[in-house]
């Protein structure tokens, strides 16, 4: 479990420098989610710096992979979830890019919350990869059903000032679709047909994640889209991880309390990060 603590810290920082490498690959490029999608997916194909942020990020992905399959679910992307304040340094040190106040909050609050989460959780022992078929196929159905609904929702006229934040958040909750179901192919507990089928459902989620990621970076900026994104893929996957692999709560009133409050900082720092784009926008201009 050492070891898959030591990956996933690792993880925390190489996949916030590599969405901001990405981030500003797609800066350059023509909009993947226009009339001309396949000029834009040809754009980034000749980004250094997108092409530097996606290698980087695949290196990151197998390490991820590695720690899912030594630490708890949960463990794991609580220590991602506390990396996010490396993504405001990398961003502001690294890439010039301004980071107010509200977002050092938002994202100070988040890494927090979801470390507070997994900290009131029992002891750990293993790496919990055992699951039921009706919870895994209850909680990843529910995911589809809602990133499906998102997906709709930013077709919408009226949520046109929100299409950033519409798919930040469908990015995140793809990628923790992929993240559940590779938990549990590592697990091993399931038939041959259900591993396929998770299979199936990473490499789906997988390609349509990066796609909505890709939308999501060209049309808002580095913190508010990258920190919406690795917000709600944690916080799904520590709920997965509790839901789905049985990852135990508190078994003391305080540490319950202490867990509902978690989850209300991890709900403020959401509603806090995409506040603050319009100004940022601006202040461009």
């Amino acid at each position: 479990m050492e070891i898959g603590i030591g990956l996933a810290v690792l993880v925390a920082v190489a996949t916030n420098l590599a969405s901001l490498l990405k981030h500003r690959g797609c800066q350059d490029t023509a909009s993947v989610s226009g009339s001309k999608k396949l000029a834009g997916l040809r754009d980034l194909a000749s980004s250094r710096w997108f092409a530097a942020g996606w290698a980087l990020a695949a290196v990151a992905w197998l390490a991820h992979v590695a720690a899912l399959s030594l630490a708890p679910i949960s463990l794991v992307q609580a220590i991602l979830a506390g990396g996010a304040v490396t993504l405001a340094v990398l961003s502001q040190r690294f890439f010039g890019q301004p980071v107010g106040r509200r977002q050092w909050a938002a994202l100070a609050i988040g890494g927090v919350g979801l470390v507070l989460l997994v900290v009131t959780l029992p002891r750990f022992h293993g790496s919990d990869s055992s699951f039921s078929l009706a919870g895994i196929l209850s909680f990843e159905g529910g995911l589809i059903l809602l990133a499906a609904a998102i997906a709709l929702g930013h077709r919408s006229d009226r949520l046109s000032t929100r299409h950033g934040v519409l798919r930040a958040v469908l990015a995140g909750l793809l990628f923790a679709l992929a993240g559940i179901a590779i938990k549990a192919v590592l697990g091993g507990d399931g038939s041959i047909a259900l591993d396929a089928a998770l299979v199936l459902v990473v490499i789906a989620c997988g390609a349509l994640a990066q796609y909505a990621a890709v939308a999501a970076l060209q049309s808002g900026g580095a913190i508010e889209t990258i920190g919406l994104m690795g917000l709600v893929a944690n916080a799904t996957q520590i709920v997965g991880g509790i839901l789905v692999f049985g990852d135990p709560l508190s078994p003391s009133p305080l540490g319950i309390t202490l867990q509902i409050l978690a989850f209300a900082m991890v709900c403020l720092s959401a509603l806090l990060l995409p506040a603050v784009a319009p100004r940022i926008a601006a202040a461009r201009a």
